[in-house]
C-alpha cells in the first residue's frame, strides 16, 4: 500500500505542532491580524482551518500540491514523493489567513504560499486575484510576484462555511517589514521583520532603495497603452516583502495582486484615438502622483495609526518610477522612448499643476478612509519635495 505523506500544523515561527486535542484547535481565528474573534455556531476555529486545508491538499491525489511541485522543480511529481506536509499559518489578514506549506520529499524542503479566504470580503477578491496573477506571469517577463498554481474551495465543517483557496509560489528568505519607531534615535525608520536574522531597521540608504523598488515593481506591470494597474495595495497590509543579504543587497517582492484594471472608465474611444499621446501621458501623470502619495503610507508596526514616511520615499519613488518605464518597450504613440518623453512631460508641469491633480486624486479617495486626513495634513510639503526632486533629476 503506497505511503500517505504526514500532516503535521504549526502556528507561525513555532516548533511544537498544534494537535487535535490541544486548547488552540478548538479557539476560534481571530478575524484580522488585530482583531479577536469571539467563538460562536459559525466560528472557524484554528481546527477547522487546518482540517480544510489538509482536506483541499488531499483532494484528488494530491493533485494540486503535486501539480505545483512539478512546476517549481519541472519534473514529474506523485503523492508518493512527498515524505511529510507541514501547515504554518503565518498570520491573519484583512483578507486571507496566509499558509506556509513545507514539503519533504526526495531530501528537499519546499515551500509554497496557500491563501485561504475565510470572509466574504477575502472571497470576493481570491479568484479575481488569481486570474491577475496567472495573467501578469503569462504577459510579463517580470518575476516580482507569485507564480499561482491552483484554487478550489473546501468546506470548514460539514456544508459551512466554505472556504476558498489557491496555492501559489513561496518567496523563501523574504520579511515583511513596516514603518516602526527607533527609540534610540527617536526617529520612525522601516523594520524589517526578520525572523531568522532579528528584527533590524534599515539605513538611510537602504531605505531610498526600498521605496525605489517597490515603484519599479508597480510601473513595470502599469499597461501604458490601456491604463491597468495593479491596484489597491497597500504597505500596511505587508503587500511587499524584502530580502537583504549580508552584502545590504535589497530585493524587494510583491506577493498579492488584488486586481489588476484600468484607472479609467468610459473613455470615449474615437477621442482617445485622435489624442492618444496625450491621454497617455496624463494617465502616466495620474499613475505617478497617486503612486507618490500611496507609497509614503504605513501603519505604525503594521497595526497602529497611520503614518507618513518620510521625504526619501519621495526620492526612491520618482527613481523607481523612472527604471520601470525605462524598461517599457517603445510605443508608437510617442517618437522617443516612454521614460525619456514623459520626463520631458512631467518637467513642463508646474507645481501648481501637480497639487491641483494631487488635491484632485484625493476627492476620489473615499471620505472616511483613515489615510485621508494624514494625506491632506502632509500634502503641501509632500508636493514641494516631489516639485524640488522633479527639477533635480
Amino acid at each position: 500500500m503506497p505511503k500517505k505523506p504526514q500532516f503535521k500544523y504549526f502556528l507561525s515561527n513555532t516548533i511544537n505542532p498544534v494537535k487535535k486535542n490541544s486548547e488552540i484547535w478548538s479557539a476560534p481565528l481571530p478575524a484580522t491580524r488585530k482583531q479577536s474573534t469571539g467563538k460562536d455556531d459559525n466560528s472557524v476555529t484554528y481546527g477547522d482551518y487546518f482540517s480544510a486545508v489538509c482536506s483541499f491538499l488531499k483532494e484528488n491525489r494530491f493533485n494540486i500540491i503535486c501539480s505545483a511541485v512539478s512546476k517549481k522543480l519541472n519534473q514529474h511529481t506523485v503523492p508518493e514523493d512527498i515524505e511529510e506536509i507541514c501547515i504554518f499559518l503565518e498570520k491573519h489578514g484583512g483578507f486571507y489567513h496566509p499558509a506556509r506549506v513545507e514539503m519533504s520529499l526526495n531530501r528537499l524542503n519546499l515551500n509554497f504560499v496557500l491563501n485561504v479566504a475565510i470572509s466574504e470580503q477575502g472571497k470576493e477578491y481570491i479568484y479575481k486575484e488569481y486570474k491577475a496573477l496567472k495573467r501578469l506571469n503569462r504577459d510579463f517577463a517580470f518575476s516580482f510576484i507569485p507564480q499561482a498554481y491552483g484554487i478550489g474551495k473546501t468546506c470548514a465543517k460539514g456544508s459551512r462555511p466554505e472556504i476558498i483557496m489557491f496555492i501559489g509560489e513561496w518567496f523563501d528568505g523574504y520579511s515583511e517589514f513596516h514603518i516602526s519607531c527607533d527609540n534610540l534615535e527617536k526617529l520612525n525608520k522601516i523594520n524589517i521583520w526578520d525572523s531568522e536574522k532579528g528584527s533590524r531597521f534599515l539605513s538611510l540608504d537602504n531605505t531610498m532603495e526600498l521605496y525605489k523598488q517597490a515603484a519599479m515593481v508597480l510601473t513595470c506591470y502599469y499597461n501604458i497603452e490601456t491604463f491597468e494597474q495593479i491596484f489597491p495595495w497597500h504597505h500596511a497590509a505587508g503587500d511587499f516583502v524584502i530580502k537583504c543579504d549580508n552584502d545590504n543587497k535589497l530585493e524587494l517582492k510583491l506577493i498579492t495582486v488584488r486586481q489588476y484594471a484600468p484607472m479609467f472608465k468610459n473613455i470615449n474611444k474615437e477621442e482617445y484615438k485622435d489624442n492618444d499621446s496625450v491621454f497617455i501621458l496624463e494617465a502616466m501623470l495620474v499613475f505617478f502622483l497617486n503612486l507618490c502619495m500611496r507609497m509614503r503610507l504605513d501603519r505604525l508596526n503594521g497595526v497602529g495609526n497611520v503614518v507618513w514616511a518620510d521625504d526619501v520615499a519621495v526620492k526612491g519613488t520618482l527613481k523607481g518610477f523612472f527604471n520601470g518605464l525605462s524598461k517599457k518597450s517603445q510605443i508608437s504613440a510617442f517618437p522617443e522612448p516612454v521614460d525619456v518623453f514623459f520626463k520631458k512631460y512631467l518637467l513642463s508641469c508646474t507645481k501648481s499643476d501637480l497639487n491641483d491633480l494631487s488635491t484632485a486624486l484625493l476627492n476620489t479617495y473615499n471620505p472616511l478612509a483613515p489615510e485621508l486626513p494624514v494625506i491632506k495634513l502632509n500634502m503641501d510639503k509632500h508636493i514641494k519635495i516631489l516639485y524640488d526632486s522633479i527639477r533635480q533629476m
